[in-house]
């Protein structure tokens, strides 16, 4: 047992759980009644077992030692605050011996989204006569688990080391439908009338966060993998609530797939009998990889081809190879502790991407990687207030607020960057060795290193170690000489200020010159060192933006890399857009070289590209949003950056279009309609009103939904803003509402961004969704102030009363309200606010929204009258 960690006693150790689940009710006070049956091994002498439950009301307990009658308990207590469950014996328990420990508690179905769970839907066909249902929803019940909620649904060991397997029974209406990790075994009738007893497989040993059951009115629909396990394919299911079975499609058939490339690559075969996948109706992550049972966001899982924006293929395709690549990554081979949580998260995020570039090499993954996985983990590491990949947690209860985008989206980063500095074969051979090595136990990051060291060579560890447990990353300045370049690393900040001891760590840096036409493997292990025979006339460094660092050149090769683009790759293109950008920020570069560089990209034909270069001259034009001729100035450049892409696109998709063509042609219709393009601006307004008005729902095409309500709003009146709520409300489209909450923010006057903030916080609109409308604030300084005056005048009726039951909603929720205010003086009073309230669950939020705030801060400050200066030398201003 690590010393560092606060974790249950070592005296006895789970085997085997026996699990009833019964007597729910399907209204009221949804309360439920179990039994759990805990074989456990007896470690040391001991007068009591020490495991975790919280808002649990415990029955009864007692326990068998090799056998023997079972005794009761002398006494029980819970200590709510470490969710502690204290049972006690009149006599020792002796080291060495089994024991059954037998625990009846009664339970509450809540609707936390967390435990054991109820959702809220509308039906959309007549469904079965038991289900749970009030006058405007009905309700499925599901669970999820992870991090630490198996401890609300049941009595257990609740950490991931501690694994056992289970057997799982639950009684429930005739007319509903059970699922869990494992195949029905047997289906008996009920203890009540109407009721049917379903109980399942005993599962492989795992941990208990991976422990998963639903029950509803679901139906599903079936694929195979072609690929045969145990000598015949592995059946597939994507299960819904009834009437939404057919969306699913689009998952099935990709899922089998995935899991016969995850099979081949670790070369492991899935280790289940099945692997279904659940959509779930309200839900606070995108998705949980429940062994053989993986739950998911319904706008994760299913898609409509009549109805839904085609970027929600690109998720699906993503979420569902991720959760999957879990079913060896995280359930086969578990970490040990939640420190550790990177070592899941960050490998299942780079392989769900390498298994979406199997199946779909058109997308151009790692273009999307660069732009959207390592752009934001690199804002949220180029703050002071980031943290190690690798962070220290002492009590499992503070581990939901690195569920972050250091521990997926900088985790998966640095392991494509070892990956491509290995070789992508060299790579999964040891993550195969790894996985088999530890197969249905747990394992270290070290363990992970040892494996590829074993494999490549090389002293993985040695070259990993700063990377995982150092915070931050570096930038690389460049100086050129000729026939040569001097390079220097030191700490990235986005404050451009790190001081001396902040900045102690030297980096591996895996260099990736590509020179000329030769491609060169060199690494940077110092602080400074020095490239000989360079190519003057054409070198760049990361080739692929596969290492997880900034590059600083000097201006004029950063202008001679944006005219010689067609040599780059399109991940090339996204990081030195990115780079550029970020480096303007710190004060590294300028926001002249940044702005210089992305007029020229006015032919560009890669999405990737063109959404890198527009959220960076998004991030200024909010920035410098308050000065009312910079803000005119900014908006005229993205004019006439757009303009002619977004002409030549047009409207209309052809039959067969490739994906991101499609996707391109919203981003720039959108980004041209809020930037004033007048045609553009009339057709969005014509589509709307026969979109709403007129009732056609074909007058928009699904995927640009978002491009002509956002335009609308912004451009219109109340008339328009209540159209989109209505089509909130209203829509019957999978994505309909988180759609419609990202454009509802675009709203221009107070009485409207008051109404807008209200209507989130009514129970009209579902706690899982409120970031969507937090974040479609953030593009009008004055609707962000508005947000946070509401927030502070309904702090304690609304905002923390409706989102402190889940704090994983709080923490998401502020996060994106409380950032990017670029205001000292906003910063100011954001920390006054909170000085002396319990930000315990989100504390590391508002930590975040404070780097970002005051970077932006110094930045803008900064950089005002460089940038007034610039837009009025090129004829913006």
């Amino acid at each position: 047992m690590a010393s560092d960690r606060d974790v249950l006693p070592d005296t006895v150790k789970p085997t085997n759980y026996n699990l009833k689940i019964f007597d729910i009710e399907n209204g009221g006070s949804y309360n439920y009644h179990g039994c759990v049956m805990i074989s456990l091994d007896l470690k040391k002498d001991t007068k009591e077992v020490v495991l975790n439950a919280n808002q649990l009301e415990i029955k009864e307990s007692s326990i068998s030692v090799d056998g023997a009658e079972h005794r009761s308990a002398t006494d029980s207590s819970l200590d709510s605050k470490k969710n502690r469950l204290t049972i006690s014996f009149d006599s020792t328990l002796p080291a060495g011996k089994k024991a059954v420990l037998k625990v009846k508690f009664m339970g509450t179905i809540n609707q936390l989204m967390a435990g054991f769970y109820r959702s809220r839907y509308k039906p959309t066909v007549p469904a079965a006569k038991s289900i749970a249902r009030d006058e405007e929803y009905h309700y499925m019940f599901s669970t999820q688990f992870e991090s630490c909620d198996a401890r609300r649904a049941f009595p257990c060991f609740d950490e991931p080391n501690l694994k056992a397997s289970f057997d799982f029974s639950i009684e429930i209406p005739e007319d509903q439908v059970a699922l869990s990790n494992m195949p029905e075994k047997d289906v008996q009738p009920g203890k009540k009338e109407g009721t049917k007893k379903v109980s399942f497989e005993q599962t492989p040993i795992m941990s208990t966060y991976l422990l998963a059951w639903a029950v509803g009115d679901f139906e599903y629909i079936e694929g195979f993998t072609k690929r045969k396990y145990n000598g015949k394919p592995l059946p597939v299911r994507v299960y819904t609530t009834r009437g939404l079975k057919q969306n699913g499609q689009y998952a099935l058939e990709h899922a089998p797939a995935v899991i016969d490339y995850f099979s081949e690559i670790f070369k492991i075969d899935y280790p289940l009998p099945k692997a279904d996948l659940l959509a779930v109706h309200e839900f606070s992550h995108g998705a949980m990889e429940n062994w053989g049972l993986v739950t998911y966001r319904a706008t994760a899982v299913l898609f409509d081809e009549e109805s839904s924006d085609q970027k929600y293929k690109n998720r699906i395709a993503y979420v569902v190879a991720h959760e999957l690549a879990h079913q060896w990554f995280g359930n086969l081979v578990t970490m040990d502790w939640w420190s550790e949580l990177w070592l899941n998260e960050g490998f299942a995020t780079w392989v769900g991407w390498l298994a979406t570039d199997h199946l779909h090499p058109d997308w151009d993954i790692w273009g999307q990687f660069v732009s959207e996985s390592s752009s934001t983990a690199f804002g949220l590491d180029s703050i002071r207030n980031s943290h190690p990949i690798e962070v220290a947690v002492k009590d499992a209860l503070e581990v939901d607020q690195i569920f972050d985008a250091i521990s997926y989206l900088k985790g998966s980063s640095v392991i494509r960057m070892l990956s491509s500095h290995l070789g992508v074969e060299t790579f999964l051979q040891g993550v195969s060795e790894y996985l088999k090595e530890h197969a249905y136990g747990n394992a270290t990051t070290t363990d992970l290193w040892k494996a590829l060291a074993k494999v490549s060579g090389l002293p993985v560890d040695e070259l990993m170690d700063p990377w995982i447990r150092k915070i931050g990353f570096p930038v690389i300045t460049v100086a050129e000489e000729p026939g040569q370049i001097t390079i220097q690393q030191k700490r990235f900040l986005l404050t451009g200020d790190a001081k001396p001891e902040e900045d102690e760590t030297t980096w591996w840096i895996p260099l990736r010159l590509q020179n000329g036409e030769k491609s060169e493997s060199a690494a940077l292990t110092t602080k400074e060192d020095t490239i000989r025979d360079v190519d003057d006339s054409f070198y760049k460094i990361n080739k692929d933006t596969a290492g997880f660092f900034r590059t600083n050149y000097p201006p004029a090769r950063l202008a001679k890399l944006g005219a010689a683009r067609a040599k780059l790759s399109v991940a090339d293109k996204v990081g030195l857009v990115g780079d550029a950008a970020a480096l303007a920020t710190s004060g590294d570069g300028t926001t002249a070289g940044f702005l210089a560089l992305i007029e020229g990209f006015q032919d560009e034909a890669s999405y990737h590209v063109w959404s890198q270069a527009l959220a960076g001259l998004a991030n200024i034009r909010q920035t410098f949003s308050e000065f009312e001729d910079i803000s005119k100035g900014l908006k005229e450049l993205a004019l006439k950056l757009v303009t002619p892409a977004a002409e030549k696109l047009g409207w209309k998709f052809a039959p067969n279009e490739d994906f991101l063509t499609g996707q391109l042609r919203a981003l720039l219709i959108a980004a041209a309609g809020l930037a004033g393009h007048v045609d553009i601006m009339v057709e969005s307004s014509r589509q709307f009103e026969d979109f709403t008005i007129n009732e056609k729902k074909e007058a928009i095409h699904p995927s640009l939904r978002s491009a002509v309500f956002r335009i609308s709003i912004t451009a219109g009146t109340e008339e328009e803003y209540a159209e989109v709520k209505k089509e909130y409300l209203n829509s019957a489209s999978i994505d309909g509402k988180e759609l419609a909450l990202t454009c509802m923010g675009r709203v221009q006057t107070e009485d409207l961004g008051k109404d807008f903030l209200d209507f989130l916080f009514s129970d009209k609109v579902a706690v899982q969704d409120l970031h969507y409308g937090s974040s479609s604030l953030a593009g009008n300084a004055k609707m962000k102030r508005l947000q946070w005056e509401w927030i502070k005048a309904n702090w304690e009726d609304k905002v923390y009363p409706r989102l402190s039951g889940n704090m994983v909603l709080l923490e998401r929720y502020l996060r994106t309200a409380l950032n990017k205010f670029a205001s000292n003086e906003v910063q100011d009073d954001i920390e006054k606010f909170f000085e002396g309230k319990n930000c315990e669950g989100f504390d590391r939020g508002l930590g975040v929204a404070a780097g970002m705030n005051r970077s932006g801060a110094k930045y803008k400050e900064r950089d005002v009258e460089l940038v007034r200066e610039w837009l009025g030398a090129h004829g913006y201003l």
